[in-house]
């Protein structure tokens, strides 16, 4: 490593991690691409071990050890700020581990991340980092080949969600799909039957579904508040619905996600 020790907020080496928000460093010209950043050890190894490139590493003291063993042995410039002057310079207070800005990596196309996927998560305009996050570690830990996001969905890549994922971003393919009338003949043409999980008087019982289930399936989940767009349930193939007791009508996007795949792909 290229360890150089910071003790003036203001030095320049530092400006990647100077108060910049996620929407800023995606719009970065300078590295082409774009940045973003990856928060804690185990995290930084993730996204190095899945290929991503670190372009620098902002730590304290204390977590230098941990530093060198998530880079690999990459040769990546390691600055080391009091947590005075690392809280300075990004505006919060850092103590979940190191920070790393890590370049943006090109987003794959649909039909890359699609080969040899049967059971695909699609989130559509899901605003919230930390639902993003906890879906996708949901879609890593149950099963699922591939995320798709909507054009309206929140960056998989936004610190929090790579926080909240746990790394797990990095490990499942994903790709951004436009909107429906683009997205939907793309997946029926790779063999998918959409899902929609929704509430309706026509639904499925996702048990149900999951018995007879297709070849190849992508289950979509809805924003927070409003769930699935008309657009999104007018493109899918069947409207599918978790049972719910105790006058509940419905989950958080992320445990239901949980939930369908699960369910999806327990047999």
């Amino acid at each position: 490593m290229d360890i150089a020790h910071i003790d003036d907020a203001s030095d320049h080496r530092l400006d990647d991690y100077r108060s910049l928000t996620d929407v800023t460093l995606r719009r970065l010209h300078e590295p082409e691409g774009g940045l973003y950043m990856a928060e804690s050890a185990k995290v930084i190894a993730r996204a190095v071990q899945a290929g991503h490139r670190p372009r620098s590493v902002l730590t304290q003291e204390k977590w230098l050890d941990a530093v060198e063993q998530s880079l690999a042995g990459a040769d990546v410039p390691v600055y080391v700020a009091s947590s005075a002057i690392s809280e300075q310079v990004t505006g919060f207070a850092i103590h979940r581990g190191p920070l790393a800005a890590m370049h943006r990596p090109t987003e794959p196309a649909l039909g890359d991340v699609l080969r040899g996927a049967r059971l695909v998560l699609v989130l559509e305009d899901i605003t919230d980092h930390t639902n993003v996050g906890a879906a996708f570690r949901a879609a890593a830990g149950l099963g699922a080949d591939a995320v798709l996001v909507s054009p309206r969905c929140a960056d998989p890549l936004y610190r929090r969600s790579v926080r909240v994922s746990m790394g797990t971003v990095f490990q499942v393919p994903w790709t951004r799909i436009g909107d429906w009338a683009e997205a939907a003949p793309a997946l029926h043409g790779l063999g998918f039957e959409i899902a929609a999980l929704a509430l309706s008087d026509d639904a499925v019982a996702l048990d149900a579904y999951s018995a007879a289930r297709p070849e190849r399936v992508a289950l979509v989940m809805g924003t927070e508040g409003d769930g699935l767009t008309a657009e999104a349930i007018e493109a899918a193939d069947a409207v599918v619905t978790i049972p719910m007791r105790g006058g509940v009508d419905s989950l958080n996007v992320a445990s239901a996600a949980a939930v369908a795949l699960w369910e999806m792909t327990r047999s």
